[in-house]
């Protein structure tokens, strides 16, 4: 006998579907048991039977559920779906045996409700079930591990959750509670807030939350309350951290940038567009950080800035910082400072973030004359060269020959126009990342940083040499040279002032002298360069 015909004759409803739950297979027993037609159910899904609230259940396993019948009424049946498998382990089709439950025997009611606490848990949270004036229906065992209280006493009181709920949070606790008793039609909906527990600490608590509306009976709500201290005391840290850390950069009046190195994507505060004389109605997020930084930065610099983060990040230097002339709205060039640090991800730079700062408004306003830095920037970044103590580094400071006799020749026009071609000079002989500054009248300093001593001394023998060449100035030939003193970080002195002082020592023996350039010896003699 073929072995569908033996299914015709079995008492009990034989139900197959595919992986999609279409129903492809009834016996007669199904229409004998539910009272639907065979041929009529073929081809719908199993799922237009069950009950709404059951669906999920019967989808994810569990075989007990509300089955609608052909008079609409819904009765509890049981129905465990075996699956039948590809040779990829994927469902193509599930087959059972449909039983009322009336007709299930004691035992499986059992097996069903220890299956439902097995799986209750393995959920870090509490499972609740509550109706207005009568409290939690049901609790979830959960609740004595999570909050100290056990089942018993936190049900024996209708009005147990409200009690613990924290004082501040209770009355919007309230509001979402009483719109739930009173809703009109189902819905999910979730709330956090503070519970005290039965040790007396406070715990955050998340709740996803259902209210359940069905004609007929009181709204109920289900739920699952999740402890999320301790991610709430890390979200309220890191707000702690921003505000403490937008406050500190307010006070310090910088300009803050964050920029994403994968897609070049530059996000940058209202200050940083204050800095650079750019409107409240800019955009703060630059899709194309690189281009925007190039239009900003002089031309002049763009090389020097370039070379200061990509030493940073290809590991030269644990962060960076550096000095450049930023073309402002108004279309002047004013000296700011970008400075920052880089994110890696296996050792690949993800990220960049920093600030940009006025360096006029911190009182390292830049020469009007040259446009070169003035003292106080020089004075800061040789404070960083002798802090860092990773590089060597030469300090330079040189006058100008002669310069009182062009003033008196020619008139201070000219000497102002001698002044800005020197600093041109100046700038054309030192390498990127090199500072240049004019310190006050026809003296200047230069700052060469991560060099040996023979290199800093063939440096400053090419800039004596260049500073001999004549100038041509409003018809004028005005020739006189400078003499530089130079002092090496190898000399160990501590301080800018005895750096500044070394320099300008070894300066006037270059002067006396008629020498060109002259380095200063930690022994206290000078060695000198013809």
């Amino acid at each position: 006998m073929p072995f569908e015909h033996l299914l015709e004759l079995l008492p009990e409803a034989v139900v197959q579907t595919d992986a999609l739950w279409e129903i492809t297979y009834l016996n007669p027993a199904w229409h004998k048991l539910t009272g639907h037609s065979v041929a009529r159910a073929l081809g719908r899904s199993l799922l237009e039977f069950v009950h709404p609230d059951d669906k999920g259940t019967l989808r994810s396993g569990m075989p007990v559920f509300r089955l609608q019948f052909a008079d609409t009424s819904y009765r509890w049946v049981r129905l465990l779906l075996h699956p039948e498998t590809d040779a990829a382990d994927r469902v193509i089709s599930r087959q059972g045996v449909l039983l009322e439950i009336t007709e299930v025997t004691e035992q499986v009611l059992v097996e069903v409700r220890q299956r439902f606490l097995r799986l209750l848990e393995t959920i870090d949270g509490v499972v609740w079930e509550a109706e207005r004036g009568v409290g939690n229906t049901f609790l979830s065992p959960q609740v004595e591990r999570l909050f100290g209280y056990s089942v018993e006493e936190w049900r024996a009181d209708p009005g147990f959750w409200r009690a613990h709920v924290h004082p501040d949070d209770l009355a919007e606790a309230l509001v979402i509670d009483e719109a739930a008793y009173n809703a009109t039609h189902s819905y999910a909906y979730e709330m956090s807030y503070r519970l005290t527990v039965k040790s007396g600490e406070v715990v955050w608590v998340r709740d996803l939350c259902r209210v359940v509306v069905e004609e007929g009976r009181p709204n109920r709500m289900i739920g699952l309350m999740i402890d999320v201290t301790q991610q709430k005391n890390t979200e309220l840290e890191l707000i702690r951290s921003d505000n403490r850390y937008s406050l500190a950069t307010r006070g310090s009046n910088d300009g803050i940038w964050d920029w994403d190195l994968r897609t070049n994507v530059l996000h940058v505060s209202e200050r940083f567009h204050e800095i650079i004389g750019l409107g409240s109605l800019t955009s703060q997020v630059h899709e194309d950080g690189w281009r925007f930084l190039e239009q900003i930065i002089d031309s002049d610099d763009r090389e020097r800035v370039q070379a200061a983060y990509r030493a940073h990040l290809n590991g030269t230097s644990s962060n960076f910082s550096v000095d450049f002339r930023a073309s402002h709205g108004d279309g002047q060039l004013v000296w700011v400072n970008w400075r920052g640090v880089a994110q890696f991800e296996n050792g690949v730079a993800v990220r960049m973030a920093g600030s940009l700062s006025d360096l006029a408004e911190r009182g390292s306003s830049y020469d009007a004359l040259t446009n070169l830095p003035g003292r106080p920037l020089f004075r800061a970044r040789l404070m960083h060269a002798i802090a860092a103590r990773t590089t060597t580094f030469a300090v330079l400071l040189l006058d100008l020959n002669r310069f009182k006799a062009v003033n008196d020749t020619h008139g201070h026009h000219v000497g102002d126009l001698l002044l800005q071609k020197v600093a041109r000079r100046l700038e054309a002989c030192v390498r990127t990342g090199d500072l240049v500054a004019r310190m006050s009248g026809d003296e200047f300093n230069v700052l060469l940083e991560s060099i040996d001593p023979t290199e800093a001394a063939a440096r400053a023998k090419q800039i004596a040499n260049a500073l001999k060449v004549p100038y041509e100035i409003e018809g004028h030939t005005v020739a006189g040279g400078a003499s530089i003193g130079l002092v090496n970080s190898e000399s160990g002195l501590a301080t800018i002032d005895d750096y500044l002082r070394a320099a300008d020592a070894a300066m006037y023996q270059a002067k006396s002298r008629s020498l060109g350039v002259c380095i200063f010896s930690a022994q206290g003699a000078e060695g000198e360069l013809p």
